[in-house]
């Protein structure tokens, strides 16, 4: 079973950056598809971006799209989300998960899923 754990969230004023990190464990992110979703309080899991397991593919929810940059380094296990100009809107908690096969925008697609981190942007 494959282990996620995120981080790089905060706070940070409105037009501000962060970039999140999504380190896997136990066994290789190779093959999986992988995407970062995020909830805020009293709002359902949103899709926000996804990855093909090559990285040579990216799919990005309208929202965030020319703002926000999913990446993944194969050697570290790695997976990121790079966030430029936060909005207050972008508020929520950030979760990275993994599926085998294709990038989905259907949280209930995938199959595991990291803890989430906390992401706050000031106006």
């Amino acid at each position: 079973q494959v282990q996620l754990v995120e981080s790089g969230g905060g706070l940070v004023q409105d037009g501000g950056s962060l970039r999140l990190s999504c380190a896997a464990s136990v066994r290789t992110l190779s093959g999986d598809a992988m995407g970062w979703f995020r909830q805020a309080p009293g709002k359902e899991r949103e899709f926000v971006a996804a990855i093909s397991w090559t990285g040579g593919s990216t799919y990005y929810a309208d929202s965030v799209r020319g703002r926000l940059t999913i990446s993944r380094d194969a050697a570290k296990n790695t997976v990121y989300l790079q966030m430029n100009s936060l909005k207050p809107e972008d508020t929520a908690v950030y979760y990275c998960a993994g599926r085998p096969g294709y990038p989905e925008q259907d949280p209930r697609k995938y199959v595991y899923w990291g803890q989430g981190t906390q992401v706050t942007v000031s106006s």
